[in-house]
């Protein structure tokens, strides 16, 4: 087929995508369009890709980035801001009652006085706030599980298509190669593992809303809804495959046995028995990761490496942190001059050009490297957190808990071989929102009848959890 027809058809698939999803009877803020493009943007390439624009010449992107992307990420933080100001009460109860996060990136921010490049850690932080302001634009909406809902369906509606479309079509685009010559799709990212990682993540929600579908038999429009979800699943489904990427897959296949899990009568009669299911997938997840990851991993973050195993890296890793405690700085590792000490010892073991490596393979040792022994008892601290509240919630409401624990299971078993609590990244950004929606649900600020926040967030949660439907306040719907 015509790449320009195929094209076409995508774009024409793609509507239809939003039209059949389309729900009249639920209203959600339209702020929430702000973390879909956010979503957009993170889950595949920059924005300065998109447009064209290269960085001026001379221009160190390591260290300085692009005025065009850091300009995007700066209108986008401040509209959110503007958006969360307005919602003053909501925000302000949500961050206090997630403390731990609010004190991780308060070390974060504290850290950057020991950064070999201050500024540049600077900048970085505020880009961080960015992921945290956009979890709180969606949990802080009335409707909190419509909100859920739509943020899953309208960036999976953009993403998989056109990842398809990428791959099938636009072999410059879609596909790319590792430096020993094997062939990779890569869809909208720029790599096969950000694909698998972004396609697993969306593929979860699009199953958590399609499972519910199917138990609303009542629902109104309920098959049109159906078949835009399984459309979407199916391209997840897809993309999951072409990616070709153990780590995506193992969690996907974790975090959707846990959602089923969750509907089985036993677990249902004696919700407490969910957490003996999810010892034994998290436990499951780590050792497949553990043996998936000396078989052989290729993650191309810049330039790529053709790495064999990751166990050599988290060795010369560990031995070149500055300081055990602290760290090296908020995200300032990889730009210090103990990176150095990492490609040496690389480059004498016989590795292919280490200089293209820029991660630890590892989300835990990523922390260690830039926050020390701290920065990992404060993402251990948010982790734990996170699953007790998932708890919490799985109780009050079963449907949306199991949710929850899927994204908090995925997120440490994922960061066992990946980086996956560094700023700008979607598992980062999909457990902040599994742990703050928990914790609205854990606290009883959702009234599971009508599926709703109630306009008052600081009302007891006693009067929160009552059968009558809240009247939202103007104000917050039309924000």
């Amino acid at each position: 087929m015509n790449p320009s027809i195929a094209s076409l058809i995508c774009a024409c698939g793609i509507a239809g995508l939003f039209c059949l999803n389309r729900d009249d009877s639920v209203r959600t803020s339209k702020a929430l369009w702000l973390p879909v493009v956010y979503l957009w943007i993170i889950g595949s390439r920059p924005v300065s890709f998109w447009l064209g624009v290269s960085p001026p010449n001379g221009a160190n992107v390591q260290l300085d980035g692009s005025p065009v992307d850091a300009l995007f990420f700066g209108l986008l933080l401040a509209a959110a801001v503007v958006v969360l100001i307005r919602r003053g009460e909501r925000t302000r109860i949500l961050l206090t009652s997630n403390w731990p996060i609010l004190v991780y990136f308060s070390y974060c921010l504290i850290s950057v006085a020991w950064s070999y490049h201050p500024d540049v850690a600077f900048k970085r932080w505020i880009k961080a706030i960015g992921d945290l302001a956009m979890v709180l634009i969606i949990v802080t909406d009335g409707q909190l599980v419509a909100a859920l809902r739509r943020l899953f369906s309208r960036v999976g509606f953009l993403l998989l298509p056109t990842s398809v479309l990428f791959i099938k079509y636009y072999g410059n685009l879609g596909r790319g190669y590792t430096p020993d010559g094997a062939a990779m799709n890569t869809g909208v990212t720029d790599n096969k593992n950000s694909l698998g990682l972004i396609v697993f993540l969306l593929s979860l929600g699009t199953l958590w809303h399609f499972l519910a579908l199917l138990r609303a038999k009542e629902q109104p429009q309920r098959s049109r809804h159906l078949l835009a979800q399984g459309i979407l699943l199916a391209f997840g489904l897809s993309l999951l495959g072409m990616a070709d990427s153990a780590t995506s897959l193992v969690c996907f296949v974790l975090g959707a046995v846990l959602m089923l899990s969750a509907e089985l009568p036993a677990v249902k009669r004696r919700p407490g028995r969910i957490h003996a299911v999810v010892a034994v997938l998290v436990l499951a997840g780590v050792l497949a990761m553990a043996f998936a990851g000396q078989s052989g991993v290729t993650h191309a973050l810049g330039r790529q490496s053709n790495l064999s195993g990751r166990t050599e890296i988290w060795a010369d890793v560990i031995a070149a942190v500055p300081n055990p405690i602290v760290g090296a700085g908020f995200e300032s590792f990889w730009i210090s001059p103990c990176v150095l000490k990492v490609y040496q010892a690389m480059a004498l073991a016989g590795w292919w050009d280490p200089t293209g490596l820029n991660e630890a393979h590892d989300g835990y040792l990523e922390v260690y490297a830039n926050l020390g022994w701290i920065g990992v008892c404060l993402i251990a601290l948010i982790l734990i957190g996170g699953y007790r509240r998932a708890g919490k919630a799985f109780q009050r409401d079963p449907k949306l808990g199991s949710l929850f624990f899927a994204y908090v299971a995925a997120a440490a078993i994922y960061s066992v071989t990946e980086a996956g609590f560094r700023y700008l990244m979607p598992m980062w950004i999909f457990l902040l929102l599994a742990v703050v929606s928990a914790s609205v649900v854990a606290a009883g600020y959702f009234d599971a009848a009508t599926r709703q926040i109630p306009s008052s967030s600081a009302a007891p949660p006693a009067r929160m959890l009552n059968n009558r439907k809240p009247r939202l306040t103007p104000s917050l719907t039309r924000i």
